[in-house]
């Protein structure tokens, strides 16, 4: 039996239309890879309160509910375990994002997301947010 794990993701877009994507650090599996910000739901934790901490804890920003907009989700089967990870679009925030525990992070536009390596859950989505933006 497969255990999934289901994560939480968020595309922040700016001003300018480009999205933000951050670099997980050494030490981490897929270390080097590039990624939509957000992470793992907690027992009794809803999606949106899931990419508020996450998002607080990560990148120093404050995000409310209402910002998060549902936009697609990706599945994706490793080896250990299936990942199902819904992902939102956020265009509004307070504060400075800053890379936190990320090795980097990079304002990309959509057309240009498939220039960075991505685990296998972020790539597809990376069609829909060209689509969008």
């Amino acid at each position: 039996m497969t255990n999934n794990v289901l994560v939480a993701a968020a595309a922040l877009i700016d001003t300018d239309g480009r999205v933000l994507i951050c670099k997980r650090p050494q030490g981490k599996q897929l270390a080097g890879m590039w990624e939509f910000p957000g992470g793992k739901v907690e027992a009794g934790e809803t999606l949106e309160a899931c990419l508020i901490r996450e998002l607080d804890e990560e990148l120093g920003i404050k995000v409310a509910k209402n910002c998060l907009a549902p936009f697609v989700f990706a599945s994706h089967a490793y080896d250990s375990f299936s990942l199902i990870m819904p992902l939102f679009l956020c265009r509004r925030w307070e504060g400075v994002v800053t890379a936190r525990e990320h090795e980097a992070i990079a304002w990309v536009k959509p057309q240009r997301l498939s220039d960075y390596p991505m685990p296998p859950a972020d790539a597809p989505l990376v069609a829909w947010l060209c689509d969008l933006i």
